[in-house]
């Protein structure tokens, strides 16, 4: 069912999946399934670009000038120079980096299901779509908890002493509402030129759904999708996201014996799915601390016997 060569099967690689994906034959995964980085700069491996004026993780010199009381809370949405509102589109740039590499492997009508943040999302979406991706859905995933930290605007009238002002914008806040979903990003590969899904199912095995399969996780074919750690599952990885939520997904547009791939596997939650439902992994992972936490959770998920 695949024409990955035997090498690259069930095999997590440590390095930088834009470079090791030119390995990977043309047309050999039947799906991508990854929880990209955000560039949001919420950790130092996901401050993707050159700005040398941004206070990502650091001090900028507008930062600086701001003062300390500014310095832990990050940035504001419009960034703390010009330099600094460049992101978004260094962000969409590092995606078309890899988003061409990603359509190259996957069958045609293969899908491409990935996380991405809500700020930036849009931006990951044209860089596949300028690749040659469809962009056919996107899924929310509703988390169990989530932090509410937009702060009252009357708080800092109180601190100048201007009462008036903290009366009247009461209930006001500054920030964001509280981020109880997260986007999944559904993109395809578009399905052979003069042919239809049905031929293309019968030729490469995707092109459609399994509502069967993903209503037993989702409990009816929805865009929307409530799915937890299981017990004592947390912890691995800063972003790290539930294995069912993941064999949901797998679920969806794939079948056994498929090659799954993911080129930022983390703490390896994709791949441990895939391993759950008797697909075939690919992963890398650039990070050797988190690559190896996937390399132990794997060893301990035991092998699943043939149904």
């Amino acid at each position: 069912m695949s024409d990955l060569p035997e090498k690259f099967r069930n095999t997590l690689t440590i390095g930088d999946s834009i470079s090791g994906l030119r390995e990977i034959p043309d047309g050999s995964i039947h799906m991508i399934l990854s929880d990209i980085p955000y560039g949001i700069g919420a950790e130092a491996w996901d401050v993707l670009h050159d700005n040398a004026n941004s206070a990502y993780l650091g001090v900028s010199p507008a930062q600086e000038r701001a003062g300390s009381v500014f310095r832990s809370r990050r940035k504001p949405l419009n960034g703390w120079s010009a330099a600094d509102r460049l992101i978004p589109l260094q962000y969409q740039e590092w995606c078309a980096e890899w988003a061409v590499e990603w359509r190259r492997v996957l069958k045609p009508g293969g899908s491409a299901v990935l996380f991405a943040g809500r700020r930036l999302a849009h931006r990951a979406v044209t860089a596949l779509e300028d690749a040659g991706f469809t962009f056919k859905d996107m899924i929310a995933w509703k988390k169990s908890s989530a932090p509410f930290r937009a702060q009252r605007i009357s708080a800092v009238y109180e601190r100048r002493g201007d009462t008036t002002s903290a009366g009247f914008w009461k209930g006001w806040r500054v920030g964001n509402l509280r981020p109880t979903f997260e986007p999944i990003l559904w993109l395809v590969k578009p399905y052979t030129i003069g042919g239809t899904i049905a031929d293309n199912m019968a030729d490469h095995g995707v092109g459609a759904f399994n509502e069967a399969a993903y209503t037993i996780y989702a409990g009816g074919p929805d865009n929307i999708i409530d799915i937890g750690f299981e017990r004592g599952e947390a912890g691995r990885h800063p972003t790290q996201k539930p294995v069912g939520l993941m064999e949901a997904l797998i679920s969806l547009t794939t079948s056994r014996g498929h090659v799954v791939l993911d080129p930022f596997a983390g703490s390896g939650s994709s791949l441990i799915a895939a391993k759950r439902l008797d697909r075939i992994y690919v992963g890398y992972e650039a990070n050797p601390i988190y690559a190896a936490t996937a390399y132990g959770r794997l060893t301990e998920e035991p092998e699943r016997l043939p149904v």
